[in-house]
């Protein structure tokens, strides 16, 4: 595949996770993109794409349109072509469709895939994006995510700035780790992720949460050892604190004795 002179949805994830040497090296011609022909999980994604986005549309009860549109934007002042390839729209929506493993989470394809939704969403120029997800065989999940202005103008100003070094033809020095870019505020299904970990109050309640969950847990781990221990052939066993007694139906009470 072609990956030279723009760049495209996948190669967003790529400039954002930090992984910028290897995309360098591809975008300037110095080496060829992998050969994904024979990797398992990409090409499943492709082969399962057809049913991923007609189970879109039974869960969704829609008809989908536009498979597989391409968009383009140019900066010629900047030499940057931006590209992508949309699966599909629905209404003022569009759909991107990936199949993932089995353990996977819709959170972490959300984080990882934050940069192409938002870059889809740009050139289409839509405000909503589905995610249509098949986790292995046995589930399928899909979430509205929504254009953030402020996200693509960070994520845009880091695509200009690694655009800067292909077209330079200069080598990417200390790139490596994600860049920041915050995705809480992103809403997912018309809601967003709070930290409360500044709201004083909301961090006391959970302290005291913490703090008699683990106590109510050891309370019922106790409570069953003291009712294994009575015997079949014993009606009531006691200690200075408290009482085991068996009703006739075979039940067993436990009564404190002296309250602390």
């Amino acid at each position: 595949m072609e990956r030279k002179g723009f760049i495209g949805g996948s190669d967003a994830v790529t400039i954002m996770s930090g992984q910028w040497y290897n995309l360098w090296e591809i975008k300037t011609g110095r080496k060829e993109p992998d050969d994904l022909s024979n990797n398992l999980a990409v090409q499943l994604g492709i082969l399962t794409e057809s049913l991923n986005l007609d189970w879109f549309e039974k869960e969704h009860y829609c008809v989908l349109e536009h498979h597989q549109f391409e968009y383009k934007e140019q900066y010629p002042d900047i030499n940057l072509t931006l590209k992508g390839t949309v699966d599909a729209h629905w209404g003022d929506a569009i759909v991107e469709a990936k199949h993932t493993n089995a353990f996977n989470t819709m959170e972490k394809l959300l984080t990882y895939y934050m940069p192409q939704l938002q870059f889809y969403m740009f050139l289409a120029k839509e405000q909503s994006c589905y995610l249509s997800a098949i986790f292995g065989n046995h589930k399928y999940e899909s979430c509205c995510v929504s254009f953030d202005k402020a996200y693509w103008d960070r994520m845009f100003a880091v695509i200009k700035e690694f655009n800067g070094y292909v077209q330079r033809d200069e080598e990417p020095i200390g790139f490596g780790e994600p860049i920041v870019a915050e995705i809480n505020h992103i809403p997912v299904d018309q809601m967003v992720v709070r930290d409360a970990s500044s709201d004083n109050m909301f961090v006391d309640r959970a302290a005291t949460y913490i703090q008699y969950y683990q106590q109510s847990i050891q309370f019922e781990n106790a409570k069953k050892d003291l009712k294994q221990m009575i015997g079949d052939d014993e009606r009531e066993v006691y200690c200075d604190q408290l009482q085991l007694k068996r009703s006739k139906n075979g039940s067993v009470r436990i009564n404190v004795r002296n309250r602390v």
